[in-house]
């Protein structure tokens, strides 16, 4: 019952609206922005097809110019969310764009792209039109002053889970001994001012360390009120220098909107929405369909916990397979490079031929079809479709070694098995890819 009522009880709503309004503009400027700084096109336009997540590859970017007018409409959906216009449907229709550009390639892959799919999902549901948005000014009938509590906590227990993942993740060797934080480093030595300062190596220490705490501690100090502010200061520096340093597109500044639902109500609506009234209550208003609702979250919050332990199901390490590293939160953890040749072999002729990979793929495909098992496995199965179209059966047999944290290049694929003839299960360990030698993870 105390649960309910907390979770039920009212709560001036300003900070959802100001949330809502940074989260809009932040969709319509990663929209946009992707169009402008030619993400687009080196991503999804210039390649002759995307690597999908595995099960999607019914899902690729649509020819000419059509992503570009499909990023368009989906920056609009985010204007739209931002103006609190035709919200539900506006905040429902940028998910399904964002969620189906996120599905239809990995060549980029970002756990923030992953994060951006759950959090606009969850704005289809929160009221955040009801104040401060033209659907109001449409509609006063709609026009509310308060919300139920779990709509500040939803945001709360999510970022909690994202930010725990990540603290914990890191708690292994080469990150440990900065090796993995010199390496990030080494390639932005060439930035104006700083790239020399962050080759330092109490820096390295201090970036890992800082990140281990940060990642691990800034929920519960934004949730403490005596370190709530000095927390949030944290918060700014940490997400400005990821920022600028890794440039991370919005998550920074979205990660930053989050510090709305841990400081006062009375707070935020003071300095951002003087005018809008402001709930001074503290009913509880129970709606009757309670129990789905709480049923529904907490399915959604047991997958988002269990998720990312998927990879202690597999036999090797996530760091060697990759296999359970997407959706769990493992950020910019490791450096991994390979050197590969795909080979086909003509079932009929056993005639043997070396794959030329620019043919292929672009500069950026080549360094995942090199490191990454499922992307090998999903370029045998191209392989084999395209000679499949020529009028030949072949196999497909990959000669791959790779580097984790810069240590020498060792096999990582069987090479004496036809991949384009195995069959790839998401949690099930593929026994093609070779483990490491015992004593590879240790210096």
């Amino acid at each position: 019952m105390r649960l309910t009522n907390f979770l039920f009880k009212q709560v001036d709503n300003s900070a959802l609206i100001v949330f809502r309004i940074i989260f809009g503009l932040l969709c319509l400027l990663e929209s946009i922005g992707a169009i402008f700084t030619g993400w687009i096109k080196r991503t999804l336009i210039d390649p002759q097809f995307t690597f999908s997540f595995i099960g999607f590859e019914w899902l690729q970017p649509l020819p000419g110019n059509g992503m570009y007018i499909y990023y368009t409409i989906m920056g609009l959906f985010g204007l739209f969310i931002m103006l609190g216009y035709k919200y539900r449907v506006s905040a429902f229709m940028f998910t399904l764009l964002w969620t189906g550009t996120y599905l239809m390639q990995k060549s980029s892959y970002n756990n923030h792209y992953y994060l951006l799919v759950l959090l606009s999902a969850i704005m289809i549901i929160l009221p955040a039109h009801k104040n401060v948005s033209i659907d109001a000014k449409l509609n006063p009938k709609i026009k509310e002053i308060a919300m139920p509590n779990w709509c500040r906590y939803i945001f709360v227990l999510q970022m909690f889970i994202v930010y725990t993942y990540g603290s914990i993740a890191k708690l292994y060797p080469d990150w440990l001994d900065a090796s993995v934080m010199a390496i990030l480093m080494k390639s932005k030595e060439h930035y104006f001012l700083i790239g020399e300062f962050l080759q330092n190596e109490w820096m390295h220490y201090f970036l890992a360390y800082g990140g281990i705490l940060f990642d691990g501690l800034i929920i519960p100090l934004l949730l403490y009120k005596p370190t709530r502010k000095l927390a949030f200061f944290a918060s700014i520096f940490f997400h400005l220098f990821n920022s600028f340093v890794f440039q991370v597109g919005i998550f920074p500044y979205l990660s930053l909107a989050f510090a709305l639902f841990f400081f006062e109500p009375k707070t935020i609506h003071r300095i951002f929405l003087k005018r809008k009234p402001f709930y001074e209550g503290s009913e509880v208003i129970i709606p009757p369909y309670k129990k789905p609702m709480l049923t529904v979250f907490g399915i959604y919050f047991l997958v988002q916990i269990l998720l990312p332990l998927r990879q202690h199901v597999f036999p090797q390490s996530v760091l060697w397979t990759e296999e359970g590293h997407r959706m769990s939160w493992r950020m910019m953890l490791r450096s991994k490079s390979g050197h590969t040749l795909y080979h086909v072999v003509d079932k009929k002729t056993q005639v043997r031929t070396t794959i030329n990979l620019d043919y292929y793929l672009t500069p950026k495909q080549k360094r995942l079809a090199s490191a990454k098992a499922d992307v090998i496995w999903q370029f045998a199965q191209i392989l084999k479709e395209d000679f499949a179209k020529k009028g030949q059966d072949v196999s497909v047999f990959v000669d791959c070694r790779i580097s984790v944290n810069g240590r020498s290049y060792i096999p990582f694929i069987n090479p004496k098995i036809d991949i384009a003839a195995t069959k790839w299960s998401a949690f099930k360990h593929s026994e093609w890819i070779l483990p490491p030698k015992q004593d590879y993870f240790t210096r």
